[in-house]
């Protein structure tokens, strides 16, 4: 995945727009990686959530598409650390490289937006078990941009705060 740092066309149709947001996010957090040790890529320097590192969020975005577009959306089992481990369980990679990480991310990304491509923005999810399974895929790349740039933001500042370096996009 390489998706851009560019802002969609004023006058895109509205999947454009939603899937170029969505992209847009996504490429900041692989950006806000570039050139990190694997030391700083897995410290923590917020003192109260010692997980929320730049390679916990990425694996945490990783898992949150997943989440989102197969197991809600898709109606595939639940699978993976956020339902089969404890609280955070999908931010605790210590000992896994940033590189396997954001390679895992922008396989996601890509079948994320493949899954996408294939439904119409008012398909609903399909997983029983779930409430949030009730939205529609609208929503659900709606929910993604708000949850992408949300942590697109932790890591402005936990990139800050590690080396110094700022950027917005």
């Amino acid at each position: 995945m390489t998706p851009s740092r560019t802002r969609p066309p004023f006058d895109a149709d509205e999947r454009t727009q939603l899937v170029g947001w969505l992209d847009m996010q996504r490429a900041i957090i692989a950006w806000k990686a570039e050139g990190l040790s694997e030391e700083d890529a897995h410290r923590s320097v917020l003192p109260t959530s010692p997980f929320m590192t730049v390679a916990g969020i990425v694996s945490h975005m990783r898992w949150v598409e997943h989440c989102w577009f197969e197991v809600l959306f898709l109606g595939r089992p639940a699978t993976g650390p956020q339902f089969e481990g404890p609280e955070d369980a999908d931010m605790m990679v210590e000992d896994v490289p940033l590189g396997q990480l954001l390679d895992e991310y922008a396989r996601q990304c890509a079948l994320s937006n493949e899954i996408v491509a294939s439904h119409t923005l008012d398909d609903v999810g399909k997983h029983p078990d779930f409430k949030a399974a009730a939205a529609t895929l609208r929503w659900m790349l709606l929910h993604m941009i708000e949850e992408t740039a949300r942590h697109a933001g932790h890591l402005d500042t936990i990139r800050e705060l590690l080396d110094g370096a700022k950027g917005y996009y």
